[in-house]
């Protein structure tokens, strides 16, 4: 798990902890593979509600690996915020994002103010 303590006004510690967060995102999308495979359904083979499990554990799968690939591309784009001289610049307003706000979430795009409108 990436060590959130660190100085989001400090560029080598905030890409240090991007580039962290997508290796452990990465790491668990191609871990969880085979919960997002085809399900089984031949009926000889497995039960109904066995069947109704796996195609709910696979929905499950596939909507977590869909918000895993949203945080990929999220990260990205703090990367390239942060190799544009950006980072930390709401994307909105313009205005600064809370320091804070960053350390709990560093791909943060938008200040808090916009984020509430």
């Amino acid at each position: 798990m990436t060590d959130l303590s660190f100085d989001p006004d400090d560029d080598a510690a905030v890409r240090r902890v991007l580039l962290e967060r997508r290796a452990e995102i990465e790491a668990l999308v191609s871990g969880s593979k085979a919960a997002r495979d085809a399900v089984e359904l031949d009926q000889s083979r497995v039960g109904r509600l066995s069947r109704i499990d796996a195609i709910q554990a696979q929905e499950m799968a596939l909507e977590t690996d869909r918000r895993r690939t949203l945080q990929l591309q999220r990260i990205g784009s703090a990367l390239k915020r942060l190799e544009a001289g950006e980072y930390g610049t709401c994307v909105r307003c313009g205005e600064e994002i809370d320091p804070a706000r960053l350390t709990l979430d560093p791909a943060a795009t938008i200040c808090m103010d916009c984020a509430e409108s």
